[in-house]
């Protein structure tokens, strides 16, 4: 014993470079035990839901998954072949494995899906927003909106989590989390923002639209990697030295929100006899339907630091709306590079509501909007956390257009939040009555 504490007295570098060693590598290796174990307890409960009894003419529910193998940095594929897979396949899923190669693919295989019980997006953010934009493309999206989505978070971002699972800090529980709600089916019906330029086809966002100094500040981030912790700083405080004040006018066009009815469980409704359609189309024919009332548009002229259009995906929500956050235009360039600081850490983070505004923010609530930029604005939009040419848009809200499968943690949290919201606003209207 004498002549052991004598040697590490006499090596004591070596001792201590071998004891970070030890430490980092148990560390390791009790990570790995904690994550198979893990998989283990989830394909133990995905058995149970394989050895259900199946009636005889029933057959074995179909799942295609679109799959992108580029995801988080390219392990995407291993991460859903470890964590995912099994537990569908001991659950007795039927599963089509389609992988995109390229980006846009999603898109395109939407047009060619056929029949399937539940699709599954197994990739980031942007895997996400091509299938729904591909899926909303299609001219029967009115019947094939209504087949049920599951998303299996393995992007860099996955910023549709924080509404369908309770996050963990550990990757493999929430993949495994997320494919066992898949199997428990409970869904929630999520809004969706079409948002429509003038010439091209309308893109789909489940979260929101933003464009501004901020957005263009956080896209550059990356080029300042070099500077380490420092980069997010950098790039907001280079922005200012190319161009002082960043504000914009802008012209926003809106139509008021509609008060939201209760959430009804979905169920297919029966199509009507022969007679019946016949009759409707006859009287359609001769007495027309009279057209409602024009919208009416309201218009803003706002001057403003950052814009953001976002769906009430992630929090409760009393009425049929989207949120128009609007920056105001008395930044500072120290308050730009802080604030600038918080929005880009809390959209890499895993927060409930990734992108909070300053307190001093103009905020509009509209079931639809139109965007009109100022000449010669150019940049792009970050829609979904994907890229796309700034132009004037129409952004409409498409209530509970999809169904999503949430986890039955997270469905009862949202619906307590969403009691306290009407419990709040019935107080007031209550008081100032």
């Amino acid at each position: 014993m004498t002549a052991m504490f004598r040697t590490l007295r006499n090596h004591w570098k070596k001792s201590a470079f071998a004891v970070c060693v030890l430490s980092y590598g148990g560390h390791w290796l009790y990570g790995k035990h904690c994550d198979n174990i893990l998989r283990r307890e989830a394909c133990l409960l995905a058995r149970d839901f394989g050895r259900q009894l199946m009636a005889p003419q029933e057959q074995l529910r179909k799942a295609t998954v679109i799959l992108n193998p580029a995801a988080c940095n390219g392990k995407a594929n291993n991460l859903f072949e470890k964590n995912a897979a099994p537990i569908l396949h001991l659950a007795g899923v039927e599963i089509t494995l389609v992988k995109t190669d390229y980006e846009g693919q999603a898109k395109k295989l939407m047009e060619l899906l056929e029949h399937t019980d539940i699709l599954i997006v197994a990739g980031g953010d942007g895997t996400m927003q091509e299938v729904i934009t591909g899926l909303l493309r299609r001219p029967d999206q009115e019947k094939m909106s209504g087949i049920p989505i599951g998303f299996i978070p393995l992007g860099s971002t996955n910023s549709l989590s924080p509404s369908l699972h309770l996050l963990n800090d550990n990757k493999v529980k929430d993949i495994t989390s997320a494919t066992l709600s898949i199997l428990r089916g409970v869904t929630v019906p999520l809004d969706v923002l079409q948002i429509k330029g003038e010439k091209d086809q309308p893109v789909f966002a489940l979260m929101g639209l933003q464009w501004g100094a901020f957005r263009d500040a956080a896209s550059k981030i990356s080029k300042y990697w070099y500077l380490g912790p420092l980069k997010t700083y950098a790039a907001h405080w280079f922005s200012t030295l190319r161009e002082w004040p960043l504000v914009r006018d802008i012209s926003i066009s809106h139509l008021a929100p509609t008060l939201r009815p209760p959430d009804q469980p979905f169920e297919k409704p029966p199509r009507p006899s022969l007679l019946y359609r016949i009759a409707r189309r006859l009287k359609n024919y001769w007495n027309p339907p009279i057209e409602g009332k024009p919208e009416q548009w309201k218009e803003e002229k706002l001057s403003t630091l950052e814009l953001l259009v976002q769906t009430h995906n992630n929090n409760p929500r009393i009425n049929d709306s989207l949120v128009i956050h609007a920056e105001p235009d008395n930044f500072s360039v120290a308050d730009f590079i802080t604030v600038g600081f918080v929005v880009s850490f809390k959209m890499n983070a895993k927060t409930k509501d990734p992108i909070i505004f300053s307190k001093n923010s103009t905020i509009l609530e509209a079931s639809a909007c139109r965007l009109q930029l100022p000449e010669g604005a150019g940049g792009f939009y970050n829609i979904d956390n994907e890229e796309y040419e700034a132009m004037p848009v129409e952004v409409r809200l498409l209530p509970r257009k999809l169904r999503f499968f949430i986890s039955a943690e997270r469905r009862a949290q949202f619906l307590s939040l969403t009691q306290g919201e009407k419990d709040i606003k019935n107080d007031n209207s209550t008081e100032t009555t």
